[in-house]
């Protein structure tokens, strides 16, 4: 098998469909696979899923329930994976055409890649800041580009050099081995053929829990990484911003205002909250 297709997922009824969908209509003329971990879904999700191996006949399902975190169902997805390389994308997005082979031949070129973002599709214009995106850079220690878990690959020989994902952390496992990956060699390369439309959340409890989530694993990933975040810095960190929220709730006039200022709020609820636990531990 040349290349493993992964898909981490928990409670993804409502979209995985159209994942599974695209990835029927991808053509390529190597041998794939997609390996569908399930991290415990309560919704559905795997009898949806089993409707589609008959469209992806080297479809396999593995259970990673035993664990919460997409770090472990990507570990437990890659022990179970024949491929030469994997190739990650998530359940609630939807891979471009193109994107299997894009995502197959840099791989066959490359150790380490990641793909371009398409913003457009699956949201509401009024959301969409930027129409694309790709690989970003981080502006602190180690001071290295990344890109997000839903459209990146590498090869069998990075996992077998570096490891899985790191599974303390419950996000941001994805920037974490970017980072982790590079300092052992690996370069990021960026493949921008290779096309996942990416979906926004849209309700205010969605977008307030991943940027609180996110916000509070970048607070570890800094601590990690950073080799310099005091305790000064982390109260800077943890007071800092506060005072940008009441403009931008007066600034409020749609929808789209109010889901972009829970996002906004939960990324400091976050950051507080990364904060204090490392205080903490400190």
């Amino acid at each position: 098998m040349r290349l493993s297709v992964i898909i981490a997922c928990l409670n993804g009824a409502d979209t995985i469909g159209i994942q599974l969908e695209a990835l029927a209509n991808q053509q390529w003329s190597e041998p794939w696979e997609v390996i569908f971990a399930d991290n415990g879904s309560r919704d559905g999700t795997v009898t949806i899923v089993e409707q589609y191996r008959h469209k992806l006949p080297n479809l396999r399902i593995v259970d990673a329930s035993d664990q919460p975190g997409k770090a472990h169902a990507g570990n437990v997805a890659m022990s179970a994976a024949s491929g030469e390389a994997f190739a990650f994308c998530d359940a609630d997005d939807e891979v471009a055409p193109g994107w299997v082979a894009a995502m197959g031949e840099a791989l066959a070129e490359y150790d380490f890649v990641g793909g371009a973002m398409d913003y457009l599709k699956l949201n509401q214009p009024k959301r969409v800041k930027h129409q694309v995106g790709g690989i970003k850079q981080a502006e602190h220690p180690p001071f290295l580009p990344f890109c997000g878990g839903c459209n990146f690959g590498f090869n069998r020989s990075v996992y077998q050099a570096i490891g899985g994902f790191d599974e303390s952390f419950l996000f941001g496992e994805d920037t974490e081995y970017c980072w982790r990956a590079q300092l052992a060699g690996s370069k990021l390369q960026f493949v921008p053929n290779a096309v996942v439309h990416y979906r926004h959340r849209n309700t205010l409890a969605a977008s307030y829990r991943q940027a609180r989530n996110w916000s509070e694993s970048y607070v570890l990933l800094r601590k990690k990484y950073g080799g310099s975040l005091s305790r000064l810095m982390m109260l800077k960190l943890l007071l800092g911003g506060w005072r940008h929220m009441p403009l931008c709730l007066v600034r409020i006039r749609s929808w789209e205002d109010l889901v972009e200022f829970a996002w906004q709020f939960g990324w400091k609820i976050g950051e507080t909250r990364g904060c204090v636990k490392q205080l903490s531990f400190s």
